[in-house]
C-alpha cells in the first residue's frame, strides 16, 4: 500500500507527520486537510514542486516520505465579505434562488453512489433531542483506518452544524469515517466507484456508533440518548408448539427499529406491524423433547420510545441472483400512527391518562373551531400542534423517563424512500416534515418544497419512490385548550387542506 507520511504547511502553520495513502482518491485527503484547517476542500490548493494535486488521482503529484507539500486557501469566517446584492424579486428567481430564499435547509453532494448516507442523515436531522445530545459532544474526529464511535458521533455534529449555515456541502469526512468503521460501505465497483449501499443497514450501524457516545438527556434511566429517545423494550414469550410439558421462556428484548413484516395480507402499516409481534416456526433445539422442535414467539411492547423507527421489511434475499429483491406491493401509512394496541396491559393503563387528555381535546376542537370554520377545520388545526413550541405542549413523556412516549400516539416526520429494484442499487432520497402540510424532498444536493399529499403517494406499487423508513415523532398536545380559544387563534392560519385520519386495525 503507497502509504507516506507529509508535511504540509499553510501560511504560517506546519502539520508535521500526515499520513497519505495514495490508493485513495485525493478527495480524501483533502478531507483530511480539512479536519486539520477547517478549509473546505473545494477552495484547497495544493501543491508540490509546482504540480498542483487534481481531485481525480495523483497523476500530477509524485510523493515521497517527508515531502513538503504547499496548501493555499482560507477557511469560511476568514473570508472577506461579499458585497450587497441588489433586491431580486421572487418572479425573477430561478429555482437554486427560490430554493434559497424560501430557506431551503443545505443539500448533501452525491459522491458516488452516497445517496443512501445522504438520506439518513437528513432523516435523522430531524430529531431535535439528537441534535441537543450531540451539540454537548467533544469528541474528535479521526481519520485514521479503524476509527468508528467517536468518529463517527464528532462528524455528525460537525456536518450538522455546518449544514445549519444553509449550503449544499460535500459530506467528505462524514463518508470517510463511515468507510473507516464499516469498509463494507467502502466497496467499489468493476468501474472503480462506490458500489450502492442498504440504507436501512447504515441508519442502523449509525444509530449504534451514537448509543456508544451520546449522553442522555435529563430524567432518564437511559444511559445514552439513542435508547433514549428511540429505543423500543419490548416482553417476548417462547412457546414450544409441539408439546405443552415445557414451560415457556419469557425474556425482554431492545431495539432501535421496529420492523413492519410484508406478506400478501399485508395492505396497511399497522397490520405489518402486528405481524412483528407473532413469529411461528422458529426452530430451536428442545430440552423436553430431545430435538430440534418448533417454536412460537410472541411479543408486547413494554416502552414506546418518542421517536419511533420503522423498517418496512421490502428486501428479500435471492441466492440465484444473490440480490436483494424488492416486494414493490402498495402498503399504506398514516401521518398518525397509534401503538396502543401493541403494547402490553401494564403500559395501555399508564398511556390512559395522557390519551384520555387528546380525547378531550379532539372533542373540544370538533365543538368549537368545527362549529365555527367548517368542516375539515379542526382537523387542520389539530395537526398545526405539531408546529407549536415545546414550551405550549403538555409533556409527551412519562415522569422519570424522558424520551418515552406517555400516549402511543405519533405524528409522521420524515420518510426514506429506495427507488429500483433491490437494496444495493437504485437511488435513495429522504423526506421531511417542515410546517403544516409542506415537506422536504432531499434529493442529494437537490432539496424543494412538497405537500403532505405527495409523500403518502411513497407506499409502493411500482417502480416509483418507495418509502423504506418511516420516522415517527411524538404526537404533541397543547397546554391551552378544552374551551380556551387561544389554541385556536395560535397556531399558524396558513394550515394546508386535507389530513389523515389515525390507522385503526
Amino acid at each position: 500500500m503507497p502509504s507516506f507520511k507529509i508535511k504540509v504547511k499553510w501560511g504560517k502553520e506546519l502539520f508535521q507527520d500526515v499520513e497519505v495513502n495514495t490508493d485513495e482518491e485525493p478527495m480524501v485527503f483533502k478531507a483530511q486537510l480539512f479536519a486539520l484547517t477547517g478549509v473546505q476542500p473545494e477552495r484547497q490548493k495544493i501543491m508540490l514542486k509546482g504540480a498542483i494535486l487534481g481531485d481525480a488521482s495523483w497523476d500530477k503529484v509524485k510523493l515521497r516520505d517527508n515531502a513538503m507539500v504547499l496548501m493555499m486557501g482560507t477557511k469560511d469566517e476568514d473570508m472577506p465579505s461579499m458585497p450587497v446584492e441588489k433586491t431580486k424579486f421572487v418572479e425573477d428567481m430561478d429555482e437554486h434562488e427560490l430554493n434559497k430564499a424560501l430557506e431551503m435547509p443545505a443539500g448533501l453532494q452525491n459522491l458516488g453512489n452516497t445517496c443512501y448516507m445522504n438520506a439518513v442523515i437528513q432523516c435523522l436531522k430531524t430529531v431535535p433531542e439528537l441534535r441537543t445530545s450531540l451539540s454537548n459532544y467533544s469528541g474528535r474526529v479521526n481519520l485514521a483506518q479503524g476509527s468508528d464511535a467517536e468518529s463517527i458521533t464528532a462528524a455528525l455534529r460537525d456536518l450538522y452544524k455546518t449544514m445549519d449555515t444553509g449550503s449544499t456541502i460535500p459530506p467528505i469526512i462524514m463518508l470517510q469515517v463511515l468507510h473507516n468503521a464499516f469498509p463494507l460501505f467502502a466497496e467499489r465497483g468493476e468501474q472503480g466507484g462506490y458500489k450502492q449501499q442498504d440504507a436501512n443497514e447504515c441508519w442502523y450501524q449509525m444509530l449504534r456508533m451514537l448509543q456508544q457516545k451520546t449522553e442522555a438527556l435529563s430524567e432518564s434511566s437511559k444511559g445514552n440518548a439513542i435508547e433514549q429517545f428511540m429505543g423500543i423494550e419490548c416482553e417476548t414469550e417462547m412457546k414450544c408448539a409441539e408439546t405443552d410439558d415445557e414451560p415457556a421462556k419469557k425474556d425482554v428484548e431492545k431495539f432501535l427499529l421496529f420492523n413492519c413484516y410484508i406478506d400478501k395480507d399485508v395492505k396497511y402499516l399497522h397490520t405489518g406491524l402486528k405481524n412483528r409481534l407473532l413469529e411461528t416456526g422458529l426452530e430451536k433445539h428442545s430440552d423436553v423433547l430431545g430435538r430440534t422442535a418448533q417454536y412460537n414467539k410472541t411479543l408486547t411492547i413494554t416502552r414506546l420510545p418518542g421517536y419511533l423507527t420503522i423498517t418496512m421489511m421490502r428486501f428479500q434475499f435471492k441466492a440465484k441472483e444473490a440480490v436483494n429483491a424488492k416486494i414493490l406491493k402498495d402498503i399504506k401509512f398514516p401521518v398518525m400512527l397509534d401503538m396502543f394496541d401493541m403494547c402490553a396491559p401494564d403500559l395501555q393503563e399508564k398511556l390512559k391518562p395522557m390519551r384520555t387528555k387528546f380525547k378531550d381535546y379532539e372533542d373540544w376542537l370538533v365543538e368549537t373551531v368545527g362549529k365555527a370554520k367548517g368542516k375539515g377545520e379542526s382537523t387542520k388545526q389539530e395537526k398545526l400542534t405539531q408546529d407549536l413550541p415545546l414550551e405550549e405542549c403538555e409533556d409527551w413523556s412519562f415522569p422519570g423517563d424522558k424520551g418515552s412516549n406517555n400516549s402511543g400516539y405519533y405524528c409522521l416526520q420524515a420518510v426514506l424512500t429506495h427507488k429500483g429494484r433491490s437494496s444495493n442499487s437504485g437511488h435513495y432520497v429522504g423526506w421531511v416534515r417542515n410546517k403544516a402540510d409542506t415537506w422536504l424532498k432531499c434529493d442529494d444536493d437537490e432539496v424543494s418544497p412538497v405537500h403532505e399529499e405527495d409523500v403518502l403517494k411513497l407506499s409502493g406499487g411500482g417502480d416509483w419512490h418507495t418509502a423504506y423508513i418511516l420516522l415517527y415523532a411524538p404526537r404533541r398536545l397543547p397546554k391551552n385548550r378544552g374551551g380556551d380559544e387561544s389554541t385556536a387563534s395560535t397556531t399558524p392560519a396558513a394550515a394546508a387542506e386535507g389530513g389523515e385520519k389515525m390507522e385503526t386495525s
